[in-house]
């Protein structure tokens, strides 16, 4: 079977890389003045999880294979974590970068997205 890759790849993943790296890091910030075990356990989530689930064809190597709509749902999970993060750590100038990145991400990640939902890549699982 042909293997389709997904739109998206390349330049179109950068901006949703650096929304990664922002909830990685946002997140953890956000939570451990008020508990350092949810600031580790949201780490390990924001970064687990991605790592673990993937649609086929969307990444090279996958562990646990799901279905589009769960790769979907994570991108959204690290944007909300991105977003929510640096609002309640970080200064408002920074937010608003924060939250018009996760802005461009979304547009960014539509083509993407669609291929996702529609099984292209073989993740029918």
């Amino acid at each position: 079977m042909k293997r389709v890759d997904a739109p998206g790849h390349g330049g179109r993943a950068v901006p949703r890389f650096l929304a990664e790296l922002v909830a990685w890091v946002a997140a953890p910030w956000a939570l451990a003045p008020h508990s350092v075990p949810l600031a580790v356990l949201a780490v390990v989530v924001l970064i687990g999880l991605p790592t673990v689930f993937a649609t086929p064809g969307d990444k090279a190597n996958v562990i646990v294979a799901v279905p589009g709509h769960v790769t979907i749902a994570l991108v959204l999970l690290q944007l909300a974590a991105a977003v929510a993060g640096s609002w309640a750590a970080w200064p408002p100038p920074v937010t608003v970068a924060v939250a018009v990145l996760a802005a461009v991400v979304v547009a960014l990640e539509i083509p993407r997205w669609r291929w996702l939902l529609t099984g292209a890549g073989g993740a029918r699982v």
